[in-house]
């Protein structure tokens, strides 16, 4: 079973590359393939340097993890031996500049506060469900419908709401979301792309090792090294209180933040969709928090 852990900069460099490697048809590189059966799959590391231009020694040596300072012009040959996308030739990059540097002491987890004002954009959010999560998909903050729109997360205790956690481990996810595997692909490939950069973070560390010890089906698909997920922009959910809702949702960097992000999802107004928005929103418990600040935003009467 793969480890969260990294015992030194090149490591996740050869991971990568020997995980693109494995993936990589010779037919998908021009390469003809003769009669028999290949040990390997994908392609083989002296098929690879050939496409590259490089010695077998030199490739070897980086995917072992002992050559940490490959050039340029390498890591672009080996983009485009490969045919990686934009995304994927971008990842490579960043991790030859992290083995580059490498230092093995982890860095600090970010804060997990949320400004003030944040949670009154989620207030003003509603009814429409509205989160913030952490680099590492913790839930932060929420107003009612971003927590009962993931059926049975609120049974979690506040600390153990994350949404990599939900997706794999909470026995409502599967059929909440009837496109489960292709969410969960993303899902991984997300955080796959930031562990490469910063594989000895302990946000990370900590929810992968998890992952990768009780979910098989997680451990599968970070053995595949995937750092692009397709990004739907429309989401159906299969809730059990609201029914069938389709909403669309959009996800944005907060400025001025440890990699915080927000989350929000919409429906065309009038529509059934909104409607059962709507009603997710009524009937979802409202935290004592949200009370407060709803009647402190009421106007006062008058004597």
């Amino acid at each position: 079973m793969a480890s969260a852990q990294s015992s030194g900069g090149g490591t996740e460099l050869g991971q990568f590359l020997r995980a693109r490697r494995t993936q990589t048809r010779p037919d998908q590189v021009g390469l003809t393939v003769g009669p028999g059966l290949r040990r390997t799959p994908g392609l083989r590391r002296e098929e690879l340097a050939t496409l590259a231009g490089m010695s077998i020694d030199y490739y070897v040596r980086m995917e072992r993890g002992k050559e940490t300072r490959p050039s340029p012009a390498v890591l672009d040959a080996l983009a485009r031996a490969l045919h990686l996308d934009d995304a994927e030739h971008q990842h490579l990059r960043e991790l030859a500049a992290r083995a580059a540097r490498y230092a093995p002491e982890p860095p600090p987890p970010p804060s997990r506060t949320v400004r003030p004002h944040l949670k009154l954009v989620l207030e003003a959010l509603r009814p429409n469900p509205a989160y913030i999560i952490s680099r590492s998909m913790d839930l932060l903050a929420w107003n009612p419908g971003g927590l009962a729109l993931y059926a049975g997360l609120a049974d979690w205790p506040a600390t153990q709401r994350n949404l990599a956690r939900y997706f794999f481990l909470h026995p409502t996810a599967r059929t909440l979301f009837p496109d489960w595997d292709e969410l969960v692909r993303g899902c991984v490939a997300r955080l796959r792309s930031l562990a490469g950069t910063a594989p000895d973070a302990p946000d990370l560390t900590h929810l992968v090792g998890e992952l990768l010890l009780k979910s098989p089906d997680f451990a599968k698909l970070w053995e595949r090294y995937d750092v692009v997920g397709r990004k739907r922009i429309q989401k159906t959910f299969h809730h059990p209180q609201v029914g069938v809702l389709t909403l669309s949702g959009q996800s944005m960097n907060l400025e001025g933040t440890p990699g915080q992000r927000l989350g929000v999802y919409t429906a065309e107004p009038g529509t059934p969709d909104h409607d059962a928005m709507l009603l997710l929103d009524a009937m979802a418990p409202e935290p004592a928090r949200h009370r407060d600040m709803r009647r402190e935003q009421q106007p006062h009467s008058q004597p």
